[in-house]
């Protein structure tokens, strides 16, 4: 069963980054580079990337010219997407309990949601 582990971000929690020493910000680093091992070599690892800063972000927005690729404006929201881990796993409890491992966990800005297939719900 698929779940995906959405990791995001807001300005509170960028101020809490952007405060952290060099050796802090290397252990944050390490933290997850540990984590994503541990899911590689369980095999539950299917996908995960980081996503860049939204300001380099294209939207395309519905006209009734047609579609227009522009730079915005994009929706206000509090939170932004930072990046995402595909997890293979055996059920939700196992995917909150990879996403509990998620430094942001701690600040309430990791979402986990089951993969839906062309069939239904992979759950």
């Amino acid at each position: 069963m698929k779940y995906l582990i959405l990791i995001n971000g807001n300005p509170q929690s960028r101020m809490v980054w952007e405060s952290f020493t060099d050796e802090q910000r290397a252990q944050g680093y390490e933290l997850y580079a540990q984590l994503h091992e541990r899911l590689r070599a369980s095999g539950e690892l299917v996908a995960a990337e980081a996503l860049t800063d939204p300001s380099l972000a294209v939207r395309i927005p519905a006209r009734d010219t047609g579609l227009i690729a522009t730079d915005g404006p994009f929706a206000e929201v509090k939170e932004q997407l930072n990046g995402f881990y595909l997890v293979d796993c055996e059920s939700l409890d196992r995917a909150v309990e990879i996403a509990e491992g998620f430094p942001e966990a701690r600040y309430g800005l990791v979402e986990v949601r089951p993969v839906l297939t062309l069939g239904g719900s992979d759950v």
